[in-house]
């Protein structure tokens, strides 16, 4: 599945030692040095170590991301917003395991549903059984508002254990609360696919796109399960059409080119 991005070594921004290597402020790029500067300028305030952060990231350099957070957390532990940003740069740069220990401290700092819904999403894809828990305690809470949430994530849990007829119910329950939820489109979607229901698959993958003409997972997951029927024309379209909407499309440009396609 199409999920983020991955890097390299850990990387301490800010250390004043010059035996590790550490660039002298005035060497860096200037936004990255001007951030920097502020951050020092600044200590107590959160709003330059995110936008340093996010600069890293927005880069690929997510070792810098992670360690310009970090070191934010060691001031304030207490801060579940930068919890809960730790755990998107963990999950982005592949660490589930980190992922999920920083969204928990994040939760347990603070419960804000939409980061509720990522550990819940997470705890799902990984086979954890805490997702139902995290989905029945977003059913109770009034103020979260989000049942088609929880249903997704229960559908995500089942998907991930085998019960994919199970999975795909629960899906279409997501979608006939919101017809226009791509995820679960997706996901029923796959479900289908791993059923070996092509013909079924490539029908939920057309409702999707038709909704959404630029949903690049849509047109991936179906260039898969055309790929499957041997219909290949069709399937590369699907995966032109897929990077069409998004040149960075790793799966759908690797698939071209087992197909003979550069």
């Amino acid at each position: 599945m199409k999920y983020l991005l991955y890097l390299a070594a850990f990387f301490v921004i800010a250390c004043n030692d010059a035996e590790k290597g550490t660039k002298p402020v005035d060497a860096l790029p200037a936004k990255e040095a001007g951030l920097l500067k502020q951050i020092e300028q600044f200590p107590d305030s959160l709003i330059f170590t995110e936008e340093l952060a996010q600069y890293y990231r927005e880069n690929g350099n997510y070792s810098s991301a992670i360690s310009t957070v970090t070191k934010a957390l060691q001031k304030d532990s207490s801060n579940a917003r930068l919890w809960d940003v730790l755990g998107i740069l963990h999950i982005e740069n592949g660490d589930t395991v980190r992922s999920l220990q920083s969204l928990e401290r994040s939760v347990d700092i603070y419960p804000q549903p939409d980061v509720v819904i990522s550990l819940g999403i997470l705890y799902a894809q990984t086979k954890n059984k805490k997702a139902l828990a995290v989905a029945d305690g977003l059913l109770m809470a009034d103020k979260a508002r989000a049942e088609k949430e929880a249903l997704f994530i229960r559908g995500m849990y089942y998907n991930a254990v085998g019960e994919k007829e199970k999975a795909i119910e629960l899906f279409n329950q997501c979608l006939a609360m919101n017809y226009s939820f791509m995820e679960a489109y997706r996901e029923k979607a796959i479900a289908q696919y791993d059923l070996g229901k092509y013909k079924e698959s490539i029908e939920t993958l057309q409702r999707a796109t038709t909704l959404q003409n630029n949903f690049d997972e849509g047109y991936y997951f179906m260039g898969r399960a055309l790929e499957k029927l041997k219909d290949i024309p069709r399937a590369i379209e699907a995966y032109q059409t897929a990077l069409m909407y998004d040149p960075n499309y790793i799966e759908a440009r690797d698939a071209l080119g087992k197909l003979g396609v550069k």
